[in-house]
């Protein structure tokens, strides 16, 4: 029986057999070659030999996280505007409109960073 999903499911059977057999190897791995010496020191939170001082909690900026998302959002933009830009020819109305939909959402996200002052770096 010759199915066009044959070749799928070779490579995801082999995707799946290779992490598996990465993973039992480093284990196999880790308790031949690894000492096990158990005691306070291993068991502590940082066993670099340096004390922790102060608090481990930093008050993390959000404005840091929005900037980065809006980077990622109009990075993978470009990743789809791409090939619509090279097959632009070939395309019917419907493509079209799919195409001018995807552009309306990256400029409300755009508008909706603005309205927040997202975009201002202060």
């Amino acid at each position: 029986m010759n199915s066009l999903y044959l070749p799928v499911a070779v490579l995801l059977l082999a995707g799946v057999a290779f992490a598996l057999a990465t993973l039992l190897l480093a284990q196999l791995w880790a308790k031949k070659f690894s000492p096990h010496k158990p005691g306070a020191s291993k068991n502590a939170i940082y066993e670099c030999g340096v004390e922790s001082d102060g608090d481990a909690w930093i008050q993390f900026k959000p404005g840091y996280y929005l900037y980065a998302i809006l980077f990622l959002v109009f990075d993978v933009e470009t990743v789809f505007l791409l090939p619509f830009a090279v097959a632009f020819h070939g395309f019917r109305a419907a493509e079209s409109i799919a195409m001018l939909l995807f552009l309306l959402l990256l400029v409300e996200g755009l508008v909706w960073a603005y309205q927040k002052k997202v975009l201002v770096w202060s």
